[in-house]
C-alpha cells in the first residue's frame, strides 16, 4: 500500500480545509416568517435577487419575506371547455352543416341502432 494513503478517515463527509485567510463574498441576512409563527434568517449574496418566498426550516410551510413585497399573483389560465376546443377547429356555419347532415341520417333510419345486449335478455 502507498504510504500516503489516508486510512480510517471519511473523505466524503469530512473536509480538512479551513476558512482561514479566505475572503467570503459579501452576504446579507434575509428574514422570513411562516404562518405558524416561525422566524428564521437565510444568508444571500449581496448581488442575489431575493425570493419573496422560502420554505420554512421548521415546519416546511411557505414562509414570506419579512418587510418585503409579497409574491406576485400568477394569472390563472381559464379552463378550456369542449365547446372552446370545438370552436378552434370549426366555424359555427360548419358545425350547423354537420348537425344537419347527422340529423338527416337519423331521421332517414339509415343508421341501425342496435338494442343493448342486456336489454334483449330481459325481453326474452
Amino acid at each position: 500500500m502507498s504510504e500516503r494513503a489516508l486510512r480510517g478517515t471519511r473523505l466524503v463527509v469530512t473536509s480538512y480545509e479551513t476558512d482561514r485567510g479566505i475572503d467570503l463574498a459579501p452576504r446579507q441576512a434575509v428574514e422570513y416568517a411562516c404562518q405558524n409563527g416561525h422566524r428564521f434568517e437565510m444568508p444571500f449574496s449581496v448581488e442575489a435577487e431575493i425570493p419573496p418566498e422560502w420554505e420554512c426550516k421548521v415546519c416546511g410551510v411557505q414562509a414570506l419575506l419579512v418587510d418585503g413585497d409579497g409574491p406576485e399573483e400568477k394569472k390563472g389560465k381559464p379552463a378550456r371547455t369542449h365547446w372552446d376546443m370545438l370552436m378552434e377547429r370549426r366555424t359555427r356555419e360548419e358545425l350547423e352543416e354537420v348537425l344537419e347532415e347527422r340529423l338527416a341520417v337519423l331521421r332517414s333510419g339509415a343508421m341501425n341502432i342496435a338494442v343493448h345486449p342486456r336489454d334483449s335478455r330481459k325481453s326474452a
